[in-house]
């Protein structure tokens, strides 16, 4: 579904992601790891068009989408999160899942009742994911009321209300108590089971190792090792990005 190959950013003389070889394959969970400063979150930057790669390429369903705008990547099909939360705080929850969605899911003949067919169906939409994200009870109440847990779940719905194929999840437990992380984990699973594609970036490794798939993981910009959870945690040069830890000879 998504490839990156060689995808590189460099801010001077920092080489925030340098050659980064990366897949997603259709409807997996993939795990994106590594200590602060490793990169995570510059390679969603750069997947979804926040930032211009320096070298490399980013192909999504067959097609190159390197360095294209955020809007567009995101009318493609891929969604987003953001490690500090984003939300229109004087607006409704309602309102923040209803300017969330694209342009081309709002466009109609111009005929009256095409107009009218296309708004009740966007209301649907967003009354599905409200209750999917336990928030159907709160869609009046403005993003700045809501509790911390409640505005973490709203941030994901936001990011559902354009229907994405791909979705990118940017340290969404961050902040959360264990009963949210627990809620998050079954958000995760579902929306596996609905058929939804994730990248998982996240430091809290019992969610990660419980929900992924697969588990990536960056260190100083690059790549350093790949597979299933179980052989990820056991991998030496992972213990030694995270612990300091010297392999020995």
């Amino acid at each position: 579904m998504l490839a990156t190959e060689g995808l590189a950013k460099h801010f001077g003389g920092v080489r925030a992601v340098h050659g980064v070889d990366l897949t997603v394959e259709e409807n997996e969970i993939l795990g994106l790891i590594g200590p602060n400063g490793s990169g995570k979150s510059t390679m969603v930057n750069l997947i979804t068009g926040v930032f211009p790669p320096t070298a490399g390429r980013v192909a999504f369903r067959d097609r190159d989408i390197t360095g294209w705008p955020a809007h567009r990547v995101l009318a493609a099909g891929i969604g987003r999160t953001f490690q500090n939360i984003r939300l229109f705080r004087g607006l409704t929850v309602w309102q923040n899942l209803w300017v969330a969605r694209t342009p081309e899911q709002g466009r109609g003949s111009g005929r009256f009742g095409d107009w009218l067919a296309i708004d009740r169906g966007r209301m649907h939409a967003i009354e599905a994911t409200l209750d999917f994200c336990r928030l159907l009870d709160k869609k009046d109440e403005l993003a700045r009321n809501l509790a911390f847990g409640e505005q973490r779940r709203l941030e994901l719905a936001r990011s559902l209300a354009a229907e994405p194929a791909l979705l990118l999840l940017d340290e969404p437990a961050a902040g959360m108590n264990a009963a949210e992380i627990e809620d998050l984990r079954g958000r995760l699973v579902a929306l596996k089971a609905r058929g939804k594609t994730v990248v998982l970036i996240e430091h809290h490794m019992e969610l990660v190792m419980g929900v992924a798939d697969r588990v990536a993981v960056l260190n100083f910009g690059e790549k350093i090792c790949e597979g299933p959870p179980a052989r990820v945690q056991d991998d030496e040069r992972v213990r030694e990005a995270y612990l300091g830890t010297r392999r020995s000879g």
